[in-house]
Formats: C-alpha cells, sequence, structure tokens
C-alpha cells in the first residue's frame, strides 16, 4: 500500500518512504535481477545514436537535409563540419556533439597508410572532438594543412590517420570510413577509435 504524505510531519514521512524505497531496491537486487532487465543507460535516441554503416552526411551550419555529395568537399580544404544523416528514418544525429564530424578533401597520393583505405576520392572523415579535453576541433592551418585544436592547439595530421603532431591530445581523432551511395558521402563503418575524451 502507497504512503499518502500530507503537509504535516512531512519530513519524518519522506524519511520513511525514502527508507522503503532503498529497502525494496535492496531487496530487488538481492533477488537477482539480471541487467538486461534494467533500462541500459547506453540507450540512445536516433538522433543521439554513433555514425552507422549506411549514414549520408548534411552540413553543420545547414537546416537541410540534402545530403553531401563529394564535390561539396573543397580540395585542399577547409575541412567542412558536418552531421551524420540516416535517410531512412530522415535523422539528423546532432542530439550528441560527438557526432560532429570534418570532412575533408586532399590530393589521394599523399594519404598515408590505412588512410587511403578509409578515404574516397581523396575525402577522409574524422571526428571533430578533440581527445584531450573534448573541446571542438575547430581550426584549419592551411598552409600546412593540418587540423588544431582552438582550446590547446594540440595538431593532427589528416593525412596520416589524424594522428597527433604536436599537443597534449593523447591520441589521433577517430576515423570514419567512407563510400560513396547513390553519388552521396556515405559511412562505410562507425567510428574508428574513441570519440572524444576518455572518462576517468
Amino acid at each position: 500500500m502507497s504512503k499518502v504524505r500530507h503537509g504535516g510531519g512531512g519530513a519524518s514521512n519522506e524519511r520513511s518512504t525514502r527508507r522503503d524505497v532503498l529497502a525494496a531496491l535492496s531487496a530487488v537486487g538481492a533477488a537477482g535481477v539480471t541487467p538486461s532487465l534494467l533500462p541500459s543507460p547506453a540507450a540512445a535516441e536516433p538522433d543521439s545514436e554513433r555514425p552507422k554503416e549506411g549514414d549520408f552526411f548534411v552540413a553543420h551550419a545547414s537546416e537541410s537535409v540534402l545530403p553531401l555529395k563529394p564535390a561539396d568537399i573543397p580540395l585542399g580544404g577547409p575541412p567542412v563540419v558536418a552531421w551524420p544523416f540516416d535517410a531512412a528514418g530522415n535523422v539528423i544525429r546532432k542530439g550528441s556533439r560527438l557526432n560532429k564530424v570534418l570532412l575533408l578533401r586532399l590530393d589521394p597520393a599523399t594519404l598515408e597508410g590505412v588512410t587511403k583505405e578509409r578515404a574516397v576520392e581523396g575525402i577522409v572523415a574524422y571526428s571533430a572532438i578533440c581527445p584531450h579535453a573534448g573541446c571542438d576541433v575547430s581550426v584549419w592551418v592551411a598552409d600546412q594543412q593540418i587540423f588544431e585544436c582552438s582550446c590547446h592547439y594540440s595538431h593532427f595530421n589528416p593525412r596520416e590517420a589524424a594522428a597527433v603532431l604536436d599537443g597534449p591530445a593523447p591520441r589521433a581523432l577517430a576515423a570514419l570510413p567512407l563510400r560513396i551511395v547513390d553519388d552521396n558521402l556515405a559511412v562505410a563503418k562507425p567510428f574508428i577509435g574513441r570519440v572524444g575524451i576518455v572518462p576517468t
């Protein structure tokens, strides 16, 4: 039978209610409820889910759901900031800033190692979130063709899997392999590498 809270003696009734709730939770835990029956904290809304294979991209600053094409990414930069876009569900995955992506077109002959395999027509895609403190990687150093985090000045080489060139970032930016679907840029595989900062 649930307790009804009235005006007088509210503090003692509140303590009693909390005690009852804690006791009930303890009993549930002792009964061996499996974790699969409890709500998953990892469950995300579709607009917060990480990019999935087949997602297209839409420009970050645009309200349009017109998918980006290779021709929309200028050779040599600056990078285009984009969100993944689930066309089937008509969902732009902008519910989490961790989904912000940098799309950059470079001369394919300058791409090194695994970067060549992840690129399409010289276009590479990386997380726009710095793994040091979670700031946006928002500066394009055009003369060196490298990314810079404006908070603590880590530099990343987009030609070599966004490897750290200098600064406090502990690792490369997460990479997002690309392909072309119906003349549009699309996600080929989920992020490679951890997006954002490492929880402590």
